[in-house]
């Protein structure tokens, strides 16, 4: 797939490919639903329980871009119009 604004395949990254597809959107490398609990991916949690989404593989896939988009947009109109507040998990503290 051609690079654009929904698409975007870094083969130079040192991690290159980091999932086993043909084609692979870098776009979302971090994906920006990674802070919701209920983010519609397939993660595991970690002993320690952190977020592991190596398994997940929906902001890399061609469609993910726009499903990462439209997922976006309605957790922002159910905030702007007063259905719930998603829950998020909190960041990494490290210790």
């Amino acid at each position: 797939m051609k690079n654009s604004q929904a698409w975007f395949s870094n083969t130079d990254c040192k991690y290159y490919p980091c999932h086993d597809l043909e084609e692979m959107n870098c776009l979302f490398c971090f994906c920006p639903l990674y802070w919701f609990a209920d983010c519609g991916g397939n993660y595991s949690l970690t002993k320690q329980e952190v977020k592991d989404c190596s398994g997940c593989l929906r902001p890399h896939k061609i469609v993910g871009y726009d499903e990462i988009l439209d997922e976006i947009s309605k957790r922002i109109r159910r905030r702007s119009t007063g259905e719930g507040a998603d829950q998020e998990q909190q960041p990494e503290t490290g210790h």
